[in-house]
């Protein structure tokens, strides 16, 4: 027996243990963390990072799923992220915690976590700001540590959507924090269909609007979203699934800009709570965070093909009596996704070189199934009179959007577009 104990011992002490306790870890032992997980995890896990703090520390991002490599069509993007605020720190324990309920779920079998990495890509961004933890005090109301390393609140970093075209200032990036800029960027690569980011110091929920100009989204005093209908029954989703809480800023620039509905959520009063708290803290948050998540699949998603049957990018995909400030739009596999309370909507699909299409669904209630209704647009070609058709979807503030992702298509590309789908289109009448 002492003989194989000798022989065990080395691999005993390699190989890394995995049990999460309740304290409050450093950036470096999050990191260790989530390198060890992802390594015992590969099949689940894919570990990566969005960028750089502006001190060079890494902001690693967890996602998890039965295909977490890639975007999988028909699997909404799920995303968390906590501790934009380095002194609001509870966020890092929840989100860490779900980490490991979630593979441990998955490792034993339990059908709640199978369904949540079946259906649903889930992305967790642990710490949004190491520098300011770094420096946090432990204190339930200061500021300090509140801040990135140049002084910044990053909530407050982003570009306010209400600056509208005429100030093309708004749509640069130059200027933005090493954390933002990260963010902003991740938001390009991942079509993230609902978020939440966890703050501290109340213990409440919010949602869109945080800004407003003065127009239409004004409602008796509040600035009121599209989908604010949507943003209560997800905020109260939340609250109501907490133990307690029923009792302008990323959020916006994620709604306007990334077709993602985004919340904000307060999970404790106090912003630094004690470490014995912890373990109470993760209980009264636990089934509500994964409640939330369940919530990707609330109303409808599908794709959008042309009249060639290719799933088209950039078609416009409206919901009758929701004009949002920037349309939704599909992404580059032809998808759309429209969280929707269950109800009767009108939806309008308009893509250049094609007949504008009106259809009318029925939506029911998906999270309890862990799917939203899925249904495809089929477009048709828009038959030519020897003019070039007019581009539906082209307008300035859809340039002012293009410059904010990066400028991928100007509008001299968008002409050349249009022009070319009206020569094939023209070519196709004639063959008909």
């Amino acid at each position: 027996m002492s003989s194989l104990l000798l022989f065990l011992l080395p691999f005993i002490i390699i190989i890394p243990t995995l049990t999460l306790d309740f304290h409050y870890h450093s950036n470096r032992e999050i990191e260790q963390y989530l390198l060890q997980l992802n390594a015992s995890n590969p099949s689940i896990t894919y570990l990566y990072s969005i960028g750089q703090s502006v001190r060079g520390q890494q902001l690693w991002v967890l996602a998890l799923g039965l295909s977490p490599h890639r975007h999988t069509i028909g699997i909404p993007e799920f995303k968390y992220v906590a501790n934009m605020h380095g002194n609001e720190v509870l966020g890092r324990v929840l989100l860490l915690q779900l980490i490991d309920d979630l593979v441990r779920g998955y490792r034993n079998n339990e059908t709640w976590s199978l369904q949540l990495l079946k259906s649903t890509r889930i992305h967790i961004l642990p710490t949004m700001n190491p520098d300011g933890f770094d420096e946090a005090d432990t204190d339930c109301q200061y500021t300090q540590g509140r801040y990135n390393y140049n002084g910044i609140d990053l909530n407050r970093n982003f570009p306010d959507a209400f600056a509208g075209p005429q100030r093309p200032q708004q749509f640069t990036e130059e200027n933005r924090e090493a954390e933002v800029r990260a963010v902003i960027g991740w938001l390009r690569t991942e079509s993230f269909v609902l978020s939440a980011n966890l703050h501290g110091g109340a213990l409440v929920a919010s949602y869109p609007y945080d800004n407003s100009n003065g127009g239409s989204e004004l409602v008796a005093g509040a600035s009121v979203a599209p989908d604010n209908d949507v943003f209560v029954h997800l905020a109260k989703m939340y609250s109501n699934n907490h133990a307690t809480m029923s009792q302008g800023g990323m959020q916006d620039y994620n709604y306007v800009w990334a077709q993602c509905l985004e919340l904000t959520l307060e999970v404790s009063c106090c912003k630094f709570p004690p470490e014995g708290d912890l373990p109470a803290l993760w209980k009264e948050n636990r089934k509500a965070l994964l409640a939330f998540i369940q919530q990707v699949h609330l109303g409808v998603k599908g794709r959008v093909f042309d009249g060639f049957a290719v799933p088209v990018h950039n078609a416009v995909v409206e919901v009758k009596g929701r004009m949002n400030m920037s349309p939704f739009r599909t992404n580059q596999h032809g998808e759309y996704y429209r969280l929707l309370l269950p109800g009767t909507y009108s939806f309008t699909v308009t893509y250049p070189g094609h007949e504008v299409l009106t259809e009318t669904l029925n939506v029911p209630y998906g999270p309890d199934k862990y799917s939203a209704m899925t249904h495809d647009f089929l477009l048709r070609r828009l038959r030519t009179t020897g003019r070039t058709p007019v581009n539906p979807i082209l307008s300035i503030s859809d340039y002012a959007l293009d410059l904010e992702r990066g400028g991928a298509i100007t509008r001299s590309r968008w002409t050349g577009l249009v022009v070319g789908l009206s020569l094939t289109a023209a070519l196709w009448s004639l063959i008909d």
